[in-house]
């Protein structure tokens, strides 16, 4: 097990659909005071129109803005860049930076970069994935959504949601769209905004750490109350629903499982590793804390489709309830096939003994 770095660097990820409004988003945020000491990677400079608010150009690839931002182009290999970036922070070759704000393309799945901070040895122990953030285009999120499951997709992994151009669409079109939102992901937060305008404290902090009171949070970071509180149609999230077949969101599931029974971590793992060898692909985020019987306090997993992040152990719990929570947001994978496939295994293994 491991303990969370602290000190390490926290890492937020934007995703949107093209035309969702995250341009302009990161456009505003670049120029927010609250973005000072703040690095943000983009793909081209030339997106976001940075010349009028530019103080001086650091580098070839690092420019930064009256804001005290520091902005910076990918060069070659993401894990290229934040390996660079860190290493001449460290060497004083750029300024100092507390936070990293990674902008993905249009079409991207946030998945790969939440694996490459996962997966990688130098950046596992530099940096510390805070949030994911999507953005929805309040005028055609709908429509979008209907039509590419990959802006299903990037609702659902996400932690924060903006809903951008609110200034376009009336209130019922917004509640609508909110409505549909939660129902994907009820644990994120959903923020609205109108030519991109937010306070940049709404969309961060949202990791394990909570920078506010210096410790770890993994209530405000788990939010399993969320996935058990019915939707306004009356049914429980995760529950199928009677919708068009072609209906990208009947497809995207999110639900907590709890464990009554304190198990061996390596049942917890086991069970774990076979849902991502075999169902990976379906497995849009996993976020749990564990009660394991090597273990007086909660261990925390975190994982995306085929990763998980090296377990942390908490110091620990955070009240009474000594359940094991996981929750799964999924892709064609039900609460019922996911407890199956534990009871299998623990009932295999007590007959093995």
């Amino acid at each position: 097990m491991t303990k969370v770095e602290v000190d390490s660097l926290p890492v937020s990820v934007i995703t949107g659909f093209l035309g969702s409004g995250k341009t302009t988003l990161l456009n505003r945020l670049i120029q927010h005071p609250g973005m000072a000491k703040t690095a943000v990677v983009i793909n081209e400079f030339g997106e976001i129109g940075i010349d009028n608010m530019l103080v001086e150009s650091v580098d070839d690839d690092v420019v930064l803005m009256s804001s005290g931002c520091l902005c910076c182009t990918i060069r070659g290999e993401l894990v290229d860049t934040l390996k660079s970036l860190f290493t001449r922070r460290a060497k004083q070759e750029i300024p100092d930076f507390e936070r990293l704000v990674i902008e993905t393309t249009g079409l991207a799945d946030p998945a790969p970069i939440l694996h490459t901070l996962m997966a990688d040895p130098f950046l596992m122990g530099r940096y510390r994935l805070d949030g994911v953030i999507a953005t929805a285009d309040a005028m055609l999120a709908e429509t979008t959504m209907e039509k590419h499951v990959e802006a299903v997709k990037q609702a659902a992994v996400a932690d924060r949601i903006v809903i951008s151009k609110t200034d376009l669409a009336d209130d019922a079109s917004l509640d609508a769209l909110e409505r549909r939102l939660r129902g994907l992901n009820p644990a994120a937060h959903i923020h609205r905004a109108a030519h991109g305008e937010i306070d940049p404290a709404l969309l961060f902090n949202a990791g394990l750490y909570d920078p506010d009171t210096k410790s770890l949070d993994v209530q405000r970071w788990l939010r399993a109350e969320a996935y058990d509180e019915p939707d306004e149609h009356g049914h429980a999230h995760g529950h199928e629903h009677e919708h068009d077949v072609n209906r990208h969101d009947d497809q995207i599931q999110a639900y907590c499982v709890y464990l009554e029974d304190r198990l061996p971590w390596d049942q917890i793992a086991s069970w774990l590793e076979l849902l991502t060898t075999y169902r990976g692909d379906d497995i849009l985020r996993i976020k749990g804390m564990l009660n394991v019987a090597e273990s007086e306090t909660p261990i925390v997993v975190h994982g995306v489709q085929h990763m998980f992040h090296p377990p942390v152990q908490l110091d620990e719990w955070p009240d009474d309830d000594h359940r094991s929570r996981i929750v799964f947001i999924t892709r064609g994978l039900g609460r019922e096939v996911v407890e199956n496939m534990l009871t299998a295994l623990t009932q295999k293994e007590a007959s093995a003994v």
